[in-house]
């Protein structure tokens, strides 16, 4: 996901979470419950590894415990690294492109609805939230709100879908960036 200031690699396997989440009953996948966690610290909210569970029991209805709290908790406290880092090496967690596209662009879509439902957690509380975003943030939101929706066109060749799929995930890292820096400006 990122590396780290002493070059530890930290990086978070998205089948290794999706078992996880099975072994507890929850049907949610590793991008959606990232993308609640990316959502609620690109508002910001506290870096504290305790928001995450309160963030994901209340944006997706999810009640975790044991080794998967705590890799959510991790997995909070390497995403708020990740957004800070200077060298802007943060990535949503999506599947590898070993996965079939089509269930790549779900798990972008996913991803996209869990940030959609984290950002507002975290800019529920704040006043004027919507209007200390600037304008370059909204249309931001705007496009992931879109993205959300994404699925394969069964008429675009593979190649092309490969190479939107891509454009859309690099195009999510630098907007979430943005978007960051515009919710934790003071």
């Amino acid at each position: 996901m990122y590396d780290d200031q002493f070059g530890k690699t930290e990086v978070f396997d998205f089948d290794e979470f999706a078992d996880h989440l099975v072994e507890q009953g929850l049907q949610s996948s590793p991008s959606e419950i990232h993308g609640c966690l990316t959502g609620l610290l690109a508002s910001g909210a506290p870096v504290e590894a305790e928001s995450a569970l309160v963030a994901l029991a209340d944006v997706l209805d999810l009640n975790v415990h044991g080794e998967l709290a705590a890799q959510a908790m991790e997995l909070y406290t390497v995403t708020a690294a990740a957004l800070q880092d200077e060298e802007f090496d943060f990535h949503p967690l999506l599947p590898d492109d070993e996965t079939d596209i089509g269930d790549r662009a779900a798990s972008l879509a996913a991803w996209c609805s869990g940030f959609l439902g984290g950002f507002a957690q975290g800019t529920a509380s704040l006043p004027d939230s919507d209007s200390r975003l600037s304008k370059e943030s909204r249309e931001i939101l705007k496009d992931i709100e879109a993205f959300s929706g994404a699925g394969v066109d069964e008429d675009v060749d593979e190649e092309e879908s490969e190479e939107s799929y891509f454009e859309i995930s690099e195009y999510l890292r630098f907007a979430v960036l943005n978007i960051h820096m515009d919710g934790t400006a003071e």
